[in-house]
């Protein structure tokens, strides 16, 4: 049972956020202080969403260039309908989630029906959102956000545990429920584990391919819709960097990039750990822009560790058989 647990795919992760949890702490005490929790705690409950919307994809063995795109159009959906339009904040978060979700099913119909790589569709898409992005707001920020809207951004709910650990909680919890309790979860991790054999068992590979996008798109949105909240405004480039964080965060936590194996708290365990080296670079006062060199060799280790198991349970199940 205790080996069982140590071969768990966060297992991991978790003891690396943990070491270097302690290891900058000793270094730097300011690190723990509640401010930099709090700065730590905001950067995590973003970044986990984002790295949701890409897991979800790997979890069927496809890919989503577009989530930042998505991200962006629906951030700046969000803060346009406030200023413009003078829409509630609720109604704006609403309808901005189902662009989100409109633009994750467009995804999902495409590379469902036509036969094309999801890379080439995400791709072609990614442009289309951003076009669609910077002609809604010509390249300008969408300033007036509601005040409520920078308080929930931005407030604490208990020492220094921000209130958007809340939706970034609820969704991690959620998913962690469909993906490995729920049939329609199991579905998911068959298609990206083998479509043909999901075929055979009767699974409807198209349309489980269009309920993952769907469901990366409306990850996407809240991210972007959080994002507007924390930095209090809407800003065009929101978005922008996500690519590279999308897929290092589920990797490091254990992903597989052929689909089928993915793990929601490996996954939260890669988002601290580059949101943990972020914060160590600016408290070092090391060139932030390294954070791109760190997070890249980090995807390269992650994915040949990954490898490196998938070939030892593959000769180990090869070993049994015969």
């Amino acid at each position: 049972m205790k080996r069982e647990f140590l071969k768990q795919d966060w297992f991991g992760p978790f003891i690396v956020t943990l070491l270097a949890i302690v290891i900058v702490g000793a270094l730097k005490p300011s690190f723990l202080s509640p401010f930099n929790i709090q700065i730590l705690l905001l950067a995590i409950s973003v970044n986990a969403l984002v790295a949701f919307s890409q897991m979800v994809i790997i979890a069927i063995g496809q890919m989503n260039l577009s989530v930042g795109a998505i991200g962006g159009l629906a951030a700046i959906s969000f803060a346009g309908m406030m200023e413009i339009w003078g829409l509630p904040w609720p109604l704006a978060a609403v309808l901005s989630l189902g662009i989100g979700l409109f633009a994750g099913l467009t995804n999902g119909l495409l590379c469902a029906y036509t036969g094309i790589s999801a890379f080439v569709i995400t791709l072609a898409t990614l442009s289309v959102f951003k076009g669609i992005n910077l002609g809604i707001t010509e390249a300008q920020p969408f300033y007036d956000v509601p005040e409520v809207v920078k308080w929930l951004g931005n407030a604490t709910m208990v020492g220094p545990i921000p209130w958007l650990v809340v939706p970034f909680a609820l969704s991690a919890i959620a998913l962690w429920y469909l993906l490995f309790r729920l049939p329609l979860g199991r579905s998911v991790l068959a298609v990206g584990g083998n479509t043909h054999a999901a075929e055979l068992s009767g699974i409807s590979v198209p349309w489980i391919v269009v309920f993952a996008h769907s469901a990366s798109g409306l990850l996407a949105a809240l991210a972007g819709i959080m994002l507007v909240a924390r930095l209090q405004l809407g800003q065009p480039s929101i978005g922008d960097d996500w690519l590279i964080l999308s897929f290092a965060a589920p990797i490091i936590g254990g992903a597989i990039l052929t689909g089928g194996r993915v793990s929601v708290g490996g996954t939260c365990c890669g988002v601290a750990i580059v949101a943990i080296i972020t914060q160590v670079l600016v408290l070092f006062n090391i060139d932030p822009f390294l954070v791109q060199v760190v997070l890249g060799g980090l995807i390269l280790w992650a994915v040949s560790v990954n490898r490196i198991r998938e070939v030892r349970e593959q000769r180990k199940a090869a070993a049994g058989a015969s």
